[in-house]
């Protein structure tokens, strides 16, 4: 059990200059405490302490939607894993993605630049004759291959091969 002098030494202290996971640490403590009022109080200060960082940037909350469009916008670049989007486990590897072209433009050498939905850009080089061209509003498919590059899979026709340039 935690008492309600150790938690409001620890937020008094030098220490109360905490990391974003150490706001969720000070909630829990509140939790031990037993004493109705003194769990309030600390229920209140770190309540405050959680209000004021996020008002100044420091911790920001997401919910899996905003998630999944990051890690959708992120598809196609070689990221560590930071942790930053939960825990291992709850990371889904993402190793297609579907989208809808959004632009498209026509480089010389049968090149195309492709935008999709999500804002990223794609390349895909000496697109071959059997290609239709692509078009806004076609359904685009990105699949992973091998050393980096992508299969691109343009409504439906056979895949080419590409890789993201943005």
């Amino acid at each position: 059990m935690v008492s309600a002098a150790s938690v409001a030494v620890a937020h008094d202290s030098p220490a109360s200059q905490v990391s974003s996971s150490d706001h969720i640490a000070e909630l829990k403590a509140c939790r031990g405490i037993a004493v109705e009022a003194q769990r309030l109080a600390c229920f209140d200060r770190s309540v405050g302490a959680i209000i004021a960082a996020a008002d100044s940037g420091e911790v920001k909350v997401v919910d899996r939607e905003d998630v999944r469009e990051t890690r959708r916008s992120l598809f196609g670049f070689a990221l560590p894993r930071l942790g930053i989007f939960g825990s291992v486990d709850d990371e889904e590897d993402i190793s297609m993605l579907t989208s809808s072209i959004t632009g498209v433009r026509r480089l010389p050498r049968d090149t195309y630049i492709i935008t999709i939905a999500e804002g990223s850009k794609w390349q895909v080089n000496n697109a071959p004759l059997r290609l239709r061209p692509p078009e806004v509003g076609n359904s685009i498919v990105l699949k992973k291959a091998s050393l980096g590059s992508f299969l691109i899979r343009i409504d439906g026709q056979i895949g080419v091969k590409g890789r993201r340039i943005e």
